[in-house]
């Protein structure tokens, strides 16, 4: 109950601000800081979590990505989605009620595969024809779909090492990967963009 109310009040406080916010609110510290490794995933069976899948989330400032709050939100994303209970690939962070601009891919195109976090990602380039592929998602269980989505993408955020802007291109699965998160990040689900 005490998690339902929070995030009901990052609803609240996302929807009553206006410019991007310079601190992490009352109700974002309180999901971050709460003591278990592994976060809550909001999903569409539940009314507060689809007004909260649906809010267009914000960017991050740079002063917040260098701070601590932000690498306890990178480990606890990275323990969510990797979670035996979840199992994913990726993960935005309005799935656990953070309304803000950062996901967690795991990159299939790097050795390792390892899972990497991306504040204030965007998809500012896509090359080629979409492709039709199977996705789910862990917002909506249970299902599956096809979606078109482009196999050749770049996408641009800020390195959390560097504080600077940067651009990468990415390819195959992890474009695909890429662009089902950063629907996320503006209050898109893949059951909007299913193939006909």
């Amino acid at each position: 109950m005490k998690r339902i109310a929070l995030i009901a009040l990052v609803l609240a406080t996302a929807s009553c601000s206006e410019g991007p916010n310079k601190n992490w609110s009352f109700a974002e510290q309180a999901l971050i800081v709460d003591p278990d490794p592994v976060m809550r995933v909001l999903t569409i069976d539940h009314r507060k979590d689809s007004l909260v899948l649906r809010t267009p989330s914000r960017e991050l400032p740079a002063e917040l990505v260098a701070g601590s709050e932000y690498k306890e939100l990178e480990r606890k994303l990275i323990a969510t989605v990797t979670s035996p209970e979840q199992d994913g690939v990726g993960i935005a962070a309005p799935q656990v009620g953070i309304l803000r601009r950062v996901v967690a891919v795991q990159r299939f195109d790097k050795e390792g595969e390892p899972f990497e976090v991306y504040p204030n990602i965007r998809v500012i380039r896509t090359r080629g024809e979409m492709v039709a592929g199977g996705e789910g998602c862990l917002s909506v269980p249970d299902r599956r779909g096809e979606v078109l989505r482009y196999q050749d993408i770049d996408i641009s955020y800020t390195s959390p090492y560097t504080l600077k802007d940067t651009v990468e291109t990415v390819q195959g699965f992890t474009a695909v990967i890429f662009q089902h998160e950063t629907d996320h990040l503006d209050g898109v689900l893949y059951i909007d963009k299913l193939a006909e």
